[in-house]
């Protein structure tokens, strides 16, 4: 038996004591290793714990092992999903309260965003949230949870210290991690990324936030809420790229409506210190060189799968830049070897990861000579960057349908046409539906509103059940509620049926009844 190394989290407060005593405890002793397990995870990020808690949760004498070197749970309750929501919906509360539009209301002193209490805050709530994810709930649900570095020996033995667990079968889900920026000096002066941002316990007064994807968007945006002058930078001429044009157009006058500086088509080329701070020297999109100094500065592109350290060779399973090779059913190049979440997927979501552990439990225990077996590629995948407002999509977007073969119609609802938007004074919105032309069938769906991420899966529902847009038109919304667009947009594309043949027909049963 090894006890696992002490593990700290700044800043050392009670609420970090708490969720490292749930995720890895200082005291936790290694159980003695079984036999044989059915399935052995290394990783303890989302895909891990739902592929271990999956197996040992059917209580059908499947016996699982859980490996994780550093904090059980992952990034999204530690260093992602949690924190940044956190952070994210105190930004939304001051820009409320400083910018109340016309509602009515005066707006407050900037002065009154307690940053120390928001992070404090953050801490609590991940605290609160991280006994779902501890070493103590799974092993009371039959797991046994090894604390350290997981790699493999050989074809049926993965190592963690002086253990061997032999295995039936296993999965990586080691996750992935921010990139290090390949920018001259940046190692020097040193940059935040998501693993530390959120120890932050004074604001930065000036912050540069590298890369206007998802992550960049939503942590610059709710930083200059928060009261940092934020400047986001990003080498695309547009934020947001793999996104709907629309609805990136939509999130970039926000983030200007709110102070961010926002630079594209930019090229950085070094960074240094100066006696006022960091500095960041770039090209701008007219080949001029410009400069500007920051007290942090916030990598928010890019991700690196984490597969050092696993042996991944002496078990023959491919790797690359992007991480582990799998095949749609989630198998590496060795069959009894499957994989999930960050390390090998394009969909790097937390709800992503668990429905691959998902999909990795029916290949691996429930699909017999293959038979029945699922695919990755069937599934309809949604997912929210949550600025404000969110951008929210699901199912095909125009230019992917179209790739596919599809001849599409798009059905377009603004939010300034919808009375709940009107009242709450957020018109700036929109929905939009896919479709097949000729047809109800929903291909896919892009939303823009404030609440876009609590409606999206209403369309998701649809295109997974193959609900098509005229039984949509027949559900009833509650009013006044923003999700009635989705009620418009369903009735929208009923009217288009109104062709002179049917209104026609429908004036002779107005005289027969």
């Amino acid at each position: 038996m090894v006890t696992s190394h002490s593990f700290l989290m700044p800043p050392q407060d009670v609420h970090n004591q708490a969720l490292v005593d749930h995720v890895h405890p200082p005291d936790w002793v290694n159980p003695k290793p079984a036999a044989e397990y059915d399935l052995v995870v290394i990783g303890a990020g989302t895909a891990g714990l739902v592929a271990a808690a999956g197996a040992a949760g059917l209580d059908i004498g499947l016996k699982v092992a859980l490996v994780e070197r550093h904090l059980m749970g992952g990034d999204c309750l530690n260093v992602g999903c949690v924190p940044s929501k956190c952070l994210i919906r105190s930004g939304r509360a001051a820009a409320d309260m400083l910018n109340p539009g016309p509602l009515g209301v005066e707006p407050v002193d900037r002065a009154n965003v307690n940053f120390p209490k928001v992070m404090e805050r953050m801490r609590e709530v991940r605290a609160g949230i991280s006994h779902h994810d501890s070493a103590q709930r799974f092993s009371k649900i039959g797991v046994d949870v090894f604390l350290g570095g997981g790699k493999f020996i050989d074809g049926n033995t993965i190592g963690v210290g002086d253990n061997k667990l032999r295995f039936k079968k296993a999965v990586i889900a080691t996750g992935a991690r921010a990139t290090r920026p390949p920018v001259e000096g940046i190692e020097e002066v040193g940059f935040l990324t998501n693993e530390t941002v959120f120890s932050l316990t004074e604001r930065p007064e000036r912050l540069a936030v590298i890369g206007a994807g998802p992550i960049g968007c939503e942590l610059a945006q709710a930083f200059q809420r928060l009261g940092s002058n934020v400047t986001l930078l990003h080498r695309r001429p547009y934020i947001l790229n793999k996104e709907d044009p629309d609805a990136a157009v939509l999130v970039q006058k926000s983030l200007e409506e709110d102070g961010v500086n926002l630079v594209t088509g930019m090229t950085l080329r070094r960074a240094y210190r100066s006696d006022g701070g960091k500095v960041l020297e770039f090209t701008n999109s007219e080949g001029q060189v410009e400069s500007i100094e920051v007290d942090e500065i916030l990598m928010g592109a890019g991700r690196s799968p984490n597969v050092e350290g696993l042996n991944l060779e002496a078990v023959g399973v491919q790797y690359n830049k992007r991480g582990v090779v799998v095949d749609d059913y989630l198998q590496t190049t060795n069959k009894r070897i499957f994989a999930a979440g960050d390390i090998c997927m394009a969909w790097q979501f937390t709800h992503a990861a668990d429905a691959a552990a998902r999909i990795v439990l029916k290949n691996a225990f429930f699909s017999p000579f293959g038979l029945g077996k699922s695919k990755l590629s069937d599934l309809v995948m949604p997912w929210v960057t949550f600025t404000d407002p969110e951008i929210a999509r699901t199912g095909l977007s125009e230019e992917e349908a179209q790739a596919k073969g599809f001849d599409t119609t798009t059905i377009k609802i603004d939010m300034s046409g919808v009375d709940r938007a009107l009242a709450d004074g957020e018109t700036d919105g929109f929905l939009k539906v896919i479709h097949k032309r000729g047809s109800d069938e929903i291909l896919g769906a892009t939303m823009v509103s404030r609440h876009a991420g609590e409606t999206i899966s209403e369309l998701t529902t649809a295109i997974v059940n193959k609900i098509g847009l005229s039984a949509m038109s027949s559900v009833i919304h509650p009013y006044p509620t923003q999700a009635d667009c989705v009620k418009r947009a369903a009735d929208a594309y009923r009217r288009t049926l109104l062709k002179p043949s049917t209104k026609k027909l429908l004036g002779i049963l107005t005289k027969l009844s």
